[in-house]
């Protein structure tokens, strides 16, 4: 492409062999459960995530939401961070929806919640009180800079809440990040979660969709949500062809975005006026801040690479958010560093 988009990794278009796919995928009518593209695709999410059975929705938003209607009833509660995907960039959908209430709890720069605040916002039996319902966790942590949760940190919070009666809910949008990160399955990361999104819109190239992955009771009842929301499609095999792919081709490879985005990182450092807020990228998000001795601020920077057909992603007045991917090769970052250079000096 000869635009460089970094805004985001929901940028990225299907690959030839994902067109390929969906021009020739077999399809059926999903609500009735006979797309058999569809039905492939969630058959290995499931085993991608160590579940018994998975549940293709429109967007990883759709899919949190459905989660979490599923774990609670009106009225109940769900703990997660204040800096956590749902909490932050999913419309209130939980409470405006679900009538379901938010106790969001300090995220710390690992993307993890103390489990000793974790244990004092749980609430006691008692009729004053909603009832503690579910946990959230969100693997890699977007807004604490693409980190990854560890698996030991996961297991702890799993073993924490189950021992409560609680559910735990494993908001993986980008979960093979993290999996290609530190070279486990996916289904180590997700192991100790009752259920678990992932993207196949964002690094992994497809189109459109997430998988919400769980028991199979869980997702029986999730699919009766599901409806409920509109997210009932009829021949969406076209899109699960697409999704397949990305699950067969596309996953090994986010080591290259990974590695760019510390290419970038690195080349960013170098730049006087710059500073890396998160320090160096675990995955493929970077972000960076203007120091006080620029006197651009952050939207004229953006502007400024523009001009040059380059796109980043404005999260704050001088603060900035690159995520490589699919589409943004070697080149690209060297060009990227090459304005940025130009437009802070």
């Amino acid at each position: 492409m000869d635009r460089i988009d970094l805004r985001s990794d929901t940028v990225t278009q299907p690959t030839p062999a994902m067109r390929e796919a969906m021009a020739k995928a077999e399809v059926g009518d999903d609500v009735f459960g006979e797309d058999p593209s569809i039905n492939k695709l969630q058959e290995m999410a499931a085993e991608r995530m160590g579940k018994e059975a998975g549940l293709f929705v429109p967007s990883g938003t759709m899919g949190n939401l459905a989660a979490v209607l599923t774990h609670c009833e009106r009225g109940d509660e769900a703990i997660m961070g204040d800096r956590g995907h749902t909490f932050l960039f999913e419309g209130g959908g939980v409470s405006a929806l679900g009538g379901v209430l938010v106790h969001t709890l300090p995220n710390l720069s690992d993307g993890s919640m103390e489990l000793g605040l974790m244990e004092s916002a749980i609430r006691p039996d008692d009729v004053h009180h909603p009832i503690s319902k579910l946990v959230i966790l969100e693997n890699t942590h977007n807004r604490c800079g693409g980190v990854i949760l560890s698996k030991k940190y996961t297991d702890e919070v799993g073993k924490f809440v189950h021992g409560r009666n609680i559910f735990l809910h494993l908001d993986g949008a980008r979960i093979f990040n993290a999996s290609v990160a530190l070279g486990l399955p996916a289904k180590d990361l997700a192991r100790p979660a009752d259920s678990v999104t992932f993207c196949l819109s964002k690094a992994l190239c497809a189109p459109v969709g997430s998988v919400l992955c769980g028991s199979d009771e869980f997702i029986r009842r999730a699919r009766r949500i599901r409806k409920m929301l509109g997210g009932g499609m009829r021949q969406a095999g076209i899109l699960a062809a697409a999704g397949i792919v990305a699950l067969e081709q596309m996953v090994d490879r986010l080591a290259d975005d990974h590695q760019h985005a510390k290419k970038l990182a690195e080349g960013l450092a170098e730049i006087p006026g710059i500073w890396l807020n998160f320090g160096l990228p675990q995955t493929n998000m970077v972000f960076a801040e203007l120091t006080e001795k620029v006197t651009k601020n952050g939207k004229q920077v953006v502007e400024e690479l523009k001009k040059d057909n380059i796109l980043i992603g404005n999260v704050g007045p001088r603060n900035f958010r690159m995520v490589t991917h699919y589409w943004v090769d070697e080149k690209g970052i060297e060009k990227t560093l090459k304005a940025m250079r130009k437009a802070v000096s």
